[in-house]
């Protein structure tokens, strides 16, 4: 008699949710103020508004752009909001804040564009490893998301996972 292999992941009923296939593709930058800042102190009105109408905003087509400033510099709220003005035609998406923010939003827009209402009742495993960093807030955004709808939430691997919620019983 022949041992049948059984493969009991396949037959669980488990619903993989792997937030690698979210990931947005496109190139991530960091505009720092700090180069326009005079002697590494001040943002002069004049100089940097002369830089906003010289400089090549088209080098940034299709980028996903966070803007700060790392020097410790007081930089008026007003220069953020020309940057993202200039930014705007060109970048694909914009944000104030370092590159960690920038991944944050990126996963925020895609985990807004899922119908979570497709995983009413069921069993959803969060896939937890990832050839990308995915971030936490990325994680704690999508149990928040399939809460309402999913039966259990799990995360992990199908083959081995951690419990994260199962919906109580009526």
């Amino acid at each position: 008699m022949e041992d049948i292999i059984i493969n009991r992941v396949a037959k669980s009923g488990l619903v993989s949710l792997d937030l690698e296939d979210y990931y947005h593709s496109g190139e991530r930058v960091l505009y720092d103020l700090k180069d326009n800042l005079f002697m590494g102190l001040i943002l002069k009105e004049k100089d940097f508004r002369d830089f906003l109408k010289a400089h090549d905003w088209s080098q940034y087509t299709e980028k996903n752009v966070a803007i700060t400033c790392t020097e410790d510099a007081v930089i008026p709220t007003w220069a953020y909001m020309l940057l993202a003005i200039h930014l705007e035609p060109f970048a694909n998406t914009i944000v104030f804040g370092n590159l960690q923010d920038l991944e944050q939003k990126l996963y925020n827009d895609a985990l807004a564009k899922i119908n979570f209402e497709e995983y009413t009742g069921a069993k959803v495993v969060v896939k937890g490893c990832s050839k990308v960093a995915v971030p936490t807030t990325a994680y704690v955004e999508v149990t928040r998301r399939l809460k309402p709808y999913a039966q259990s939430i799990m995360f992990g691997e199908p083959c081995s996972t951690v419990p994260i919620y199962k919906k109580p019983k009526e």
